[in-house]
């Protein structure tokens, strides 16, 4: 099962914790951290699932979760510190599908993500995790890549760095937005691009499918 699912929360450390566990699961995650690009990014990209948090600036969980319910059924998961029956029953009262109180355990909320997905209908088969950028594959599930039919050995944080990059295909991701697992830094997201290319690319000293947008940072096209 995997899916492609949108994660809206402000604080970094517990974004990346549920993307971590997501992902680690099959599913494709972009992570947001307001509620306003909570919006814009559901209405582009129409995720199978959002989990969403209660407390982000801008424009609220409840909020994005009232906005959006009016004009989709994308399941909604809600994550937050309010735990009182109130808050509750106006998360579903709002159209939430399911309510998870912080703390959480991890796990609990992968599996109630997947009950959700398959409850809705939303799960697809193990192919379907497969990434795709012209003859660039990414199978997010076996954790393997091919370039027009052939493998490419990727270490984990090359393959992490591509897969996201795989994701969303033309979109300008800086630097910031590609780091991951705490000891990476700005720095080392060049290293690593660097490295990616000699194995995608004809020419790695020009490159054609993993560019630099100067001053911005990095896509896939």
């Amino acid at each position: 099962m995997c899916a492609h699912i949108i994660v809206a929360e402000d604080n970094h450390n517990q974004a990346e914790l549920v993307r971590r566990y997501l992902e680690h699961d099959g599913h494709s995650v972009l992570v947001v951290h307001d509620g306003r690009a909570a919006i814009d990014q559901t209405r582009r990209h129409n995720p199978d699932l959002l989990v969403l948090d209660v407390m982000m600036p801008a424009v609220d969980g409840l909020d994005v979760c009232r906005v959006l319910r009016a004009e989709s059924d994308v399941p909604i998961v809600l994550l937050t510190a309010r735990s009182t029956e109130d808050d509750v029953l106006l998360g579903f009262d709002l159209g939430a599908d399911d309510y998870i109180t912080k703390p959480f355990r991890p796990r609990q909320m992968v599996a109630r993500v997947r009950t959700i997905l398959r409850r809705a209908g939303r799960a697809h088969s193990a192919g379907s995790g497969v990434l795709r950028v012209g003859d660039l594959a990414i199978d997010q599930v076996r954790h393997e890549v091919s370039l027009a039919g052939q493998p490419v050995a990727l270490t984990p944080s090359e393959f992490r760095l591509l897969a996201t990059l795989a994701a969303q295909p033309g979109r300008v991701f800086t630097r910031g937005q590609l780091l991951y697992d705490g000891y990476i830094t700005a720095r080392t997201v060049d290293v690593h691009i660097m490295k990616v290319r000699r194995k995608i690319e004809r020419d790695p000293r020009t490159p054609e499918r993993l560019l630099t947008v100067y001053g911005v940072g990095y896509k896939l096209v």
